[in-house]
């Protein structure tokens, strides 16, 4: 049976996997001048993070879903949310002023 106290470390843990697959993505979106080699990083890169932050953090969330639902929940709907909020709601990297390279 599943504990009120689980459901609220599984939503802690989703929420921070999100917030993980955002910030990253919005690095890589500022930082990098190619479009595919920010798709490639957000393919490769951002996963690999999430799926390593789910393996050091994934004695803390109590909940049996499964490998699959355990990949699902605190991998692809991180990335697949983390990637829409920064395309949807955050301005472009045409828009932000970088330092120049030195």
């Amino acid at each position: 049976m599943v504990s009120v106290l689980g459901l609220v470390v599984l939503g802690v843990a989703f929420v921070a996997h999100t917030a993980v697959a955002a910030v990253m993505t919005r690095f890589l979106r500022l930082r990098l001048d190619t479009q595919w080699g920010m798709v490639l990083y957000a393919v490769i890169l951002i996963p690999f993070v999430l799926l390593v932050l789910t393996l050091v953090t994934g004695q803390l969330v109590p909940v049996e879903l499964g490998q699959m639902g355990t990949l699902g929940l605190l991998v692809g709907m991180p990335l697949a949310l983390g990637f829409t909020i920064d395309v949807l709601y955050m301005p472009a990297p045409e828009e932000y002023e970088l330092p120049d390279a030195r």
